[in-house]
């Protein structure tokens, strides 16, 4: 009987402990498409969420649901000791980080910093440096999934940072991804973030462009996206993202390619691989040419549509 009642007494303490942790506020900075979702499951899981975005507007969905906004990443800095952050390029993570409202002036030591932007790994490794001057830790965790799978709490973090930590930030992660991998140093999960993307990049292009061969042969782009899901040639851009128009529901190519996982960043994402592969002497033709196509959409009004719009952008290429 004793041994149960201490068994009880135990079981109970860690879920008294893990009430009073989920408490604890959490910092998240950047609520655009991805980070919106990030936090709100955050706040799903009892977390209470103190937040800022440079667009004040872009924060109201979240307060009206019970989280506190702040004006600066400073302002999160004071007020909390753990901290995401969700960016669109590395100037967007060192301004919010180093800037004169930053994180890095107003730090708690102690405190977690968690980067799920998608920069340069050698900026993530920067970061890290300066936050453990002021007695942070920096870890870099970027996601892969896209916007549905972010409102899913279905992501995949990639992390990377002083294995000691990685507890903690899996306690946070784990309520907003289905995957969290540990990957090594501060700038490994950058390193495969990028790996990823490019490989989606050149993926989405060759079925962009098998899908409108097979229109132009004749085939009906449905029965097309059936035979290739069941063939060799199937992969994450025909099965659950397909760039055809009428094929899907629910994917940006659903909805005039509005949402999702904008062409600008992708181009971003190829530039961060470009240069590593340069700085690595890395021979990568296939996301050399993709970062050369995704960037000739940006300057043809593409920008802000989601990268699956290469389709369309192909489709126009042949003048139809």
């Amino acid at each position: 009987v004793c041994l149960c009642l201490s068994v009880c007494v135990c079981v109970c303490a860690r879920c008294l402990s893990r009430s009073m942790a989920s408490k604890t506020p959490v910092g998240f900075i950047g609520l655009g498409n991805m980070g919106s979702p990030m936090a709100k499951n955050l706040l799903k899981n009892g977390y209470p969420i103190i937040a800022t975005d440079l667009f004040p507007e872009s924060c109201k969905e979240l307060q009206d649901i019970g989280a506190q906004v702040v004006d600066s990443p400073g302002e999160v800095a004071e007020r909390a000791d753990r901290i995401i952050t969700m960016l669109p390029s590395t100037p967007n993570v060192l301004e919010v980080y180093t800037g004169p409202n930053g994180i890095l002036k107003k730090v708690k030591k102690g405190t977690l910093l968690i980067d799920s932007s998608t920069i340069d790994p050698a900026v993530s490794k920067e970061m890290a440096v300066a936050a453990e001057k002021m007695g942070a830790v920096f870890m870099d965790a970027p996601v892969t999934g896209g916007v549905g799978a972010a409102s899913l709490a279905k992501l995949s973090f990639m992390v990377g940072g002083v294995e000691e930590e990685y507890q903690a930030a899996q306690e946070l992660l784990t309520c907003m991804g289905a995957n969290v991998v540990y990957c090594g140093q501060v700038g490994t999960g950058q390193a495969a973030k990028i790996c990823n993307n490019m490989l989606l990049a050149i993926g989405m292009i060759g079925t962009a462009e098998t899908m409108n061969l097979g229109i132009r042969l004749g085939l009906d782009p449905k029965l097309l996206t059936k035979i290739l899901n069941m063939s060799s040639g199937r992969c994450w851009s025909s099965d659950t993202y397909n760039p055809v128009p009428g094929v899907m529901e629910g994917v940006p190519s659903a909805n005039n390619y509005q949402g999702g996982f904008g062409t600008t960043l992708m181009a971003k994402d190829l530039g961060l691989a470009q240069n590593t592969a340069t700085n690595t002497k890395t021979p990568i033709p296939l996301g050399s040419l993709a970062h050369q196509i995704f960037r000739v959409m940006c300057s043809r009004g593409y920008a802000n549509k989601d990268f699956s719009s290469v389709f369309q952008f192909l489709r126009e290429e042949e003048g139809q």
